[in-house]
């Protein structure tokens, strides 16, 4: 019995790859779950391959656990298609979309056909694994939740307040506010320097008038 050799890769993360050995009379169902056995995924989910080109287009569907609307399209179902039914290529291609809802795609590539298997080997089989698949779920956005705020809300509680940091801080308010102060008080030593010479300076006027006045009563005598 010959045996296909496919490469699968994530499109969106082409560092994970598996290379798995399937037989040609085995179906899509077949490779589908070997996938999900290389990644460690559940299986259990809507599914299909495409057929496909070079370009990755997608052309001819063929599902697993199809909605109504498959049904009613008459979508073929993997687990009644031989994978030998659509290899018209030596390096044919699908497709592929695991969980519709949370959809992760995949490169499915022939890399060739074996002519014998081995005997006493259970197919499908995994040959080759390369990477860690990303978690089944892990695509999907999560937003953080926070908590509902209320009127009780204890906002210096929520931030870890510290009173001795409040302190701390008074303190270097006051150190800041010393340069002023410095200031202040320098103006007021000045203003009363100006005073005292201002003072001294009436005294000596007023020492040249009484000397005049003394001088004038001497003239007179």
């Amino acid at each position: 019995m010959a045996l296909y050799r496919f490469r699968v890769t994530f499109e969106d993360y082409d560092d994970v790859t598996r290379e798995i050995d399937v037989k040609s009379n085995q179906t899509f169902e077949d490779l589908h779950r070997a996938i999900h056995q290389s990644t460690g995924y559940n299986p259990e989910y809507s599914s299909s391959f495409y057929i496909s080109n070079d370009q990755w287009t997608k052309g001819e569907e063929i599902t697993f656990m199809p909605n109504q609307r498959r049904i009613d399209r008459g979508v073929a179902l993997m687990g009644k298609v031989k994978l030998s039914s659509y290899i018209d290529d030596p390096h044919q291609k699908f497709y592929y979309t695991f969980n519709f809802d949370r959809p992760f795609d995949f490169h499915v590539e022939l890399l060739k056909i074996i002519l014998d298997e081995k005997p006493g080997t259970t197919y499908p089989l995994v040959v080759k694994s390369v990477g860690e698949a990303p978690k089944q779920f892990g695509n999907v956005f999560n937003p953080t939740v926070l908590p509902p705020t209320t009127e009780d809300f204890d906002f210096l509680n929520e931030m870890a307040f510290n009173p001795e940091d409040a302190e701390d801080f008074s303190e270097v308010t006051d150190t800041e506010e010393l340069p002023e102060e410095k200031g202040v008080s320098g103006h007021d030593e000045e203003e009363e320097e100006d005073e005292f010479s201002n003072e001294f300076s009436d005294d000596e006027n007023f020492d040249d008038d009484d000397r005049s006045h003394r001088g004038g009563s001497s003239d007179d005598y």
